[in-house]
Parts: structure tokens; sequence; C-alpha cells
């Protein structure tokens, strides 16, 4: 602890809960894979500093503690990011509250593409996120997923297994008469296809739960930990049927040109 992952992608401000070592003798200092401005392209970073540089001693209390984190691309030797982590005094999490160059706000070109209009509220609620603010952050994600979940039931049509095509074909039609998005959800989410159950996992039950939580009574912090949720659902169910859509695009194409060749072979 710290870990790759907080490293490469927690916003500033988003807390990772860990069991954080007494001493800094005890912290990882994990390579990250990051984009390097040099090389124009993902490369490894180490970190080439020590946590307890100015003490004079090794095993320097962790609890309550800012440290600074230098890391130089292995691949050109001259770039160089850095980040400012601050350690709970309890031991129990960890956040940074400084990052340079500043947390990449990078939407896929195909997500930008299939949003269309809302991809500019999706950009926002990436602002929000890259600043630690919680609440905004999901409203924007919410806002979009409310905007577009009819739009998104009807593209996993297409998707839905022979023997569950009519069960959804009326649950669907039922999501007409409601404009509450959780209630929508509710009525499709266990008829959703295999290709959408990545591990077994139910992504829209997830996001019906996430989106149920609301906006009144939370803290920005627990916002944030769910606007990621919502951003990370709503990407993958967007991702897999635009892909999936594809791969059928090109088998049907594949085909007819196999078929057609053959047909013009036998003349």
């Amino acid at each position: 602890m710290p870990n790759k992952e907080f490293l490469e992608e927690y916003s500033l401000f988003r807390k990772l809960k860990a069991e954080v070592p007494n001493t800094m003798d005890y912290l990882d200092k994990p390579a990250i894979n990051m984009h390097c401005h040099n090389c124009g392209s993902v490369q490894t970073f180490n970190m080439t500093n020590e946590y307890q540089d100015g003490y004079g001693y090794s095993n320097v209390p962790c609890d309550g503690t800012k440290l600074r984190l230098k890391y130089l691309c292995r691949s050109c030797h001259t770039f160089t990011r850095e980040f400012s982590i601050y350690i709970s005094p309890e031991l129990d999490y960890i956040y940074k509250f400084g990052q340079y160059p500043e947390w990449e706000i990078k939407m896929d070109k195909n997500l930008e593409k299939s949003l269309g209009k809302h991809a500019k509220n999706f950009r926002k609620g990436l602002v929000c996120e890259s600043q630690g603010y919680g609440i905004g952050a999901f409203s924007y994600y919410r806002r979009i997923t409310e905007e577009i979940i009819d739009e998104l039931l009807d593209s996993i049509n297409d998707l839905i297994e022979e023997e569950n095509k009519a069960k959804y074909l009326k649950a669907l039609e039922a999501t007409k008469n409601t404009r509450v998005t959780q209630e929508k959800i509710d009525l499709i989410k266990d008829l959703l296809p295999s290709i959408l159950r990545p591990n077994g996992m139910n992504p829209l039950g997830v996001l019906h739960s996430e989106l149920s939580e609301g906006l009144h009574a939370e803290s920005d912090e627990s916002c944030l930990e769910n606007a990621t949720h919502v951003k990370d659902i709503l990407t993958f169910l967007i991702n897999q049927i635009m892909q999936s859509r594809e791969s059928s695009k090109n088998f049907t194409e594949s085909m007819k040109t196999l078929l057609t060749k053959k047909s013009q072979k036998n003349q």
C-alpha cells in the first residue's frame, strides 16, 4: 500500500480503504503503467525517492502523514509523474490530494460517439470526479442513465437468448408505463443476456442498487464511490452492446460474401 490501481486510476480525494503499515519502511513502491508525454505512449514508471527521505531514519510512523511519490519513465528516463498522498491517523485509508500531471480526463472515442449528445454531461461528470466532487459526478452520471435507459434497454433486445425473448419483450413493454429509471431496470435486470453478465454478475442489478441510493443524505465521499461504479457499469454496457453488434455485423457480412462466392462458383 499504496497499490498500482490506486496510483493509476483513483481521482483526487477518493479514499482507498486498507490496512496501512505502521511505519514507512513497509510501504509498497509499485511500478505503474501510465502515459508518457515524451514517449507518446503508455510506459512503465518506477518510484525514484524513498518515503522516509528527510527523516534520517527508516521506521518513520505512517499515521496522519503526507507523502510525496516521484516516478520516472523507464523508457525515456526524462518524463516524471508525482503524487501527493495523505494517510489517515487510524491507518485505515489513504487518498491523493495532489497529482502532476493532473488526473487525465479521457473518454473512449467509441463511447463518446455512442453517447452522442450525452457525451458532454459524461465529460462534466469526469471533471467533477477528477476534483473529488462526488455529488456533482454522481448527478451527471445518474442524469445520463435516466436519459438513455430506454434506448439502452431497446438495444439489448437483439442480444436476448431466444428462450427469454418473449419474457423480455413483455417486460420491455411494461417499462413504457413508468418514467422512473429504477423501476425500468427492475423490470428487465433479471432477463439480461449472458454476454452482459461477466462472471455471472448482473450490471443492471448493481446499477439499480446504486441509483436507488440517490443523492439525499449521502456524503460527498459516498457519492464519489457511487459515481465511479455507475460510470464503470454504463461504460461496460454500452461498449459490450457496441462490440456485440459489430461482431454480428461482421459475421453476417462474411457469411454473405462466402455464400455469394460459393453460389457464383457453382454456376
